[in-house]
């Protein structure tokens, strides 16, 4: 989410969480301008969620603070290390990890005691945002007890696909391209129905 306007009209059909990408070469970047009136005037329902790549702690941590964000997203090659600053000044954190057909669910072992979520993504050559799925079956391989979120090319018309009793451990789902017009915004009428169909599900 990055349009004031759309934030807010999105907002009102209460998502779980809501998220706020401050990389700079991703056009849905919210951009150097970004007010914390956006978020101040969102339900306190949904969890706000403030996505990074490769960044620094330091930044991390300032932004974090600076809004209040409920959790960040790390979605490029951060460490163990990195993940550890962050839960030390009390900030949740959710990893994301690149799938493919030759992911090995073993990578992300080593991240368990620093992040409170994981989120797997489709693989590409740049950080998300293909509009593409994964494999979903391969999540079978995963066995962790660490909570997940799925991502890649999710839409209104393939959330049916999904095999939840096969994933035991999957916790929320993570839309983008498949809800946005000819820019980024975010097509309301979409959400709405996405929205409605998950939860009556």
């Amino acid at each position: 989410m990055k349009f004031p306007k759309n934030i807010l009209e999105v907002g009102a059909l209460q998502p779980d969480y809501m998220g706020f990408i401050f990389y700079p070469k991703s056009k849905r970047f919210v951009g150097e301008d970004f007010s914390s009136k956006s978020l101040e005037k969102l339900p306190v329902s949904i969890k706000k969620v403030a996505v990074f790549v490769n960044e620094t702690s330091e930044r991390i941590i300032a932004i974090q603070k600076q809004f209040s964000f409920d959790f960040v997203q790390l979605h490029g090659n951060e460490s163990v290390a990195a993940c550890q600053v962050l839960k030390e000044n009390n900030i949740n954190v959710i990893k994301v990890f690149s799938v493919d057909n030759y992911f090995n669910f073993n990578e992300v072992v080593a991240y368990e005691s620093v992040c409170d979520y994981f989120l797997f993504d489709t693989k590409t050559p740049k950080y998300g945002g293909s509009g593409k799925a994964f494999d979903w079956e391969l999540l079978e391989k995963y066995t962790l007890p660490k909570p997940f979120f799925l991502s890649g090319g999710l839409s209104i018309d393939n959330i049916g696909k999904i095999k939840y009793t096969s994933y035991p451990m999957l916790v929320g789902l993570d839309f983008n391209s498949k809800l946005e017009g000819s820019t980024t915004k975010k097509i309301t009428e979409e959400v709405s129905e996405l929205i409605e169909k998950i939860r009556r599900r």
